[in-house]
């Protein structure tokens, strides 16, 4: 519900926009020849909150979330990294779903 309300754009905008729009978007922290991490900043504080209650609960029960963040453990990243890359993941969905008005169907493993 937080989404609907308080992300109008939602299927109306790309991918790169909408995790813009949310606050999921990793943003570069650099400055002449210095490269820091990338961060994600400003956007929706809502939207953000439970897109992270929901990627929590993807990645416990929702199969294709659950792998998704299990790959990102083993290749080393940090568990809040890899969540936060679970809720963009979700959000993307979403904004697909709403884009193309039509319901979850989860992919075919091949």
């Amino acid at each position: 519900m937080q989404l609907i309300a308080k992300m109008p754009e939602l299927g109306h905008v790309g991918a790169k926009q909408i995790a813009a729009l949310a606050g999921l978007a990793p943003f570069n922290v650099d400055s002449g020849a210095f490269r820091g991490k990338r961060k994600i900043a400003g956007g929706r504080k809502r939207v953000r909150d439970a897109l992270y209650m929901a990627a929590l609960n993807a990645v416990r029960r929702a199969d294709p979330f659950k792998a998704f963040y299990a790959r990102l453990r083993r290749a080393g990243k940090p568990a809040k990294l890899a969540l936060i890359a679970v809720a963009r993941k979700l959000l993307t969905v979403l904004n697909a779903m709403m884009r193309d008005r039509k319901p979850y169907l989860k992919a075919n493993p091949t």
